[in-house]
């Protein structure tokens, strides 16, 4: 397979077309400038990688908030955008399921829960907050 003919396959981006320039410049030459452009492309690629803005995870549920945190009334209040029906899980520090519940509104009722540090889970219409949520 010839390296245009792999480029064309599996990198399309928009450094596409510098790595073809480069690949057509190199070929014109001789060998030793392959090596250069094998280089080149790796370096590229890799810096592209690199250069891109970390993105906020696609899965978070849209203006999640979550308050009071740390909770000392027995009651913690979870709003999103949507305002759609939650499903809530609250893992302790093991791991170990101690809530599973879906809420309706905002509020969520804690007065069960030992003083502590949990994991709390919020379901949302395919999308998924987890936050940590200490209980004093």
């Amino acid at each position: 397979m010839h390296f245009i003919d792999f480029l064309n396959q599996n990198r399309p981006s928009e450094d596409f077309e510098l790595l073809k320039q480069l690949y057509l410049f190199t070929d014109l030459c001789n060998p030793f400038c392959m090596k250069h452009f094998y280089l080149l492309a790796f370096l590229l690629i890799f810096s592209t990688g690199l250069a891109q803005d970390k993105q906020v995870n696609p899965g978070d549920i849209a203006g999640f908030t979550l308050y009071p945190n740390p909770v000392v009334s027995g009651k913690v209040y979870i709003e999103t955008q949507a305002n759609a029906p939650k499903k809530v899980l609250i893992f302790d520090v093991l791991g170990t399921l101690v809530i599973e519940t879906t809420i309706l509104g905002k509020e969520l009722n804690l007065t069960d829960l030992d003083a502590g540090v949990y994991v709390l889970r919020v379901f949302e219409k395919n999308k998924v907050a987890t936050r940590k949520l200490i209980v004093k």
